[in-house]
């Protein structure tokens, strides 16, 4: 896999305001308020990271718990802090883990066998389940599965959507397993990961069929044009949830590493221009803060405004 010198040194360069210069902000979780009430929550915990809880399943997505991970930290630095929501092994049993592909910063191997005795259940990507046995997870605890297969749990259903992305974890095995979305559908909500991914016509087709959704965890989008076939730029972000009838979007994928030579806050920033623009509802919680799911009320300040100089 070659690596464009142009993409490299946006990385490797020391470019100004590619983090913030103080700890972001991190609310303790309060698993009580999560777990305990009626209605459905959603937690991020910066990145691809979301805590769930709906139809009485505890869901986890794309768990990154780690400070650093494996030779991308080069590119990408430690976490923004390393404070987290809650100490992963003080999280509840987890009913399903979601992953959305098997890149370093959606499937980290420290995260994940800190946790494992806690998961019921992996829903993976046609190929990832390999990954997780050789990672000594039990055959019968991994739910396998390619564009258009579900797997239920009671009256939860989970659904492997299409996706527009890459996947790979070494210099010779790219696209040798699935990358895929995720409907998650209750008895009372449906909600969308979208894991990564560029914007396509996958976005409407989905929106059509599993559609609309009480819930988006839709990537915020790379500022940066030159990623376009394999992330959306914010504006395509806010298309994405237009295509998918998305009613609340809480954007992913941001918040936690640096991810190229662009201003930490650029993506997110672009992204509620282009959505009050186009009148879609975007929920920006701080890390570790909880979003009632189909609530009139959900956290939308800009805290990052106060981190800069």
């Amino acid at each position: 896999m070659k690596i464009p010198y142009r993409l490299l040194k946006r990385f490797l360069h020391n470019y100004p305001n590619r983090r913030p210069h103080q700890p972001i902000p991190v609310e303790t979780l309060n698993l009580d308020d999560m777990l305990q009430a009626k209605q459905s929550k959603a937690v991020w915990f910066g990145h691809s990271t979301v805590l769930m809880q709906i139809g009485g399943k505890t869901i986890l997505c794309d768990p990154i718990f780690s400070n650093l991970f494996w030779f991308f930290s080069l590119f990408t630095g430690k976490r923004f802090t390393e404070q987290l929501p809650i100490v992963p092994q003080e999280l509840p049993e987890i009913d399903i883990l979601l992953l959305s592909h098997d890149h370093y910063d959606h499937m980290d191997y420290r995260s994940i066998m800190g946790i494992k005795e806690k998961v019921h259940r992996f829903c993976v990507p046609l190929g990832v389940g390999n990954r997780l046995r050789q990672w000594g997870i039990a055959r019968e605890k991994i739910a396998e599965l390619s564009y258009g297969e579900t797997s239920c749990f009671g009256e939860l259903i989970v659904t492997c959507t299409p996706n527009q992305h890459f996947s790979g974890r070494g210099l010779f095995d790219r696209n040798k397993t699935l990358w895929c979305s995720w409907v998650i559908t209750s008895e009372k909500e449906t909600i969308f990961f979208s894991g990564d991914g560029a914007y396509g016509p996958h976005f409407k087709e989905i929106g059509d069929q599993y559609g609309p959704f009480d819930l988006t965890l839709v990537e915020c989008g790379q500022a940066i044009e030159s990623f376009g076939a394999i992330h959306m730029t914010p504006e395509k972000a806010v298309q994405a949830q237009l295509d998918l009838q998305g009613q609340l979007m809480l954007p992913i994928h941001w918040g936690m590493f640096s991810q190229s030579n662009i201003e930490w806050t650029r993506q997110i920033e672009r992204l509620l221009i282009e959505a009050e623009r186009r009148e879609v509802k975007v929920t920006t919680p701080k890390i570790g803060e909880i979003v009632t799911i189909g609530a009139e009320r959900y956290p939308c300040i800009t805290w990052w405004n106060e981190l800069k100089d």
